[in-house]
């Protein structure tokens, strides 16, 4: 019985610890006019030959990065697509490789054509894990919505 008080005084402890962890969770969101432009947009690259191998909604704050981690093999021809709330004055994807160097940066603004969809072909050098950052800046509100798809070429 003495044996037992320390291990329940230690499971105590983890198990208050593991719950006073703060979670960040990515939800995901829908908004029409996003979800309209992601659909015509994976019907033209299907035409081209991509694939889809990732996509997400995902609610975003002004001004505030949202990292997407993406696991991309050597040679493979992949096409980057992010769609930003139609409303945001700018929009940014930074996308690094697994060393931390900046490998692509994209930039647009609200009166650009297309301003709210930032799209790039990649070919890694390297089998390795690479992070996405975009990122969009709305004056009049701070909770957005942004869709991610990544494609691969397969013909």
């Amino acid at each position: 019985m003495k044996n037992l008080i320390p291990i329940l005084i230690v499971i105590l402890f983890c198990s208050t610890a593991s719950i006073a962890q703060d979670v960040i969770r990515q939800s995901a969101c829908t908004q029409a006019s996003i979800l309209q432009q992601a659909d015509s947009i994976k019907k033209e690259l299907a035409k081209q030959g991509f694939i889809i191998v990732k996509e997400a909604s995902m609610s975003m704050q002004s001004e505030y990065e949202m990292p997407v981690l993406l696991p991309l093999i050597q040679g493979s021809w992949y096409q980057f697509i992010f769609i930003g709330d139609r409303s945001s004055k700018l929009y940014e994807v930074r996308m690094f490789d697994w060393n931390e160097k900046q490998v692509v940066y994209q930039r647009k603004h609200w009166g650009d054509v297309d301003g709210n969809v930032i799209s790039y072909s990649y070919i890694p050098r390297f089998s390795e894990y690479h992070m996405m950052k975009p990122v969009q800046v709305n004056k009049k509100k701070k909770e957005l919505c942004g869709y991610f798809m990544l494609l691969k070429k397969v013909n």
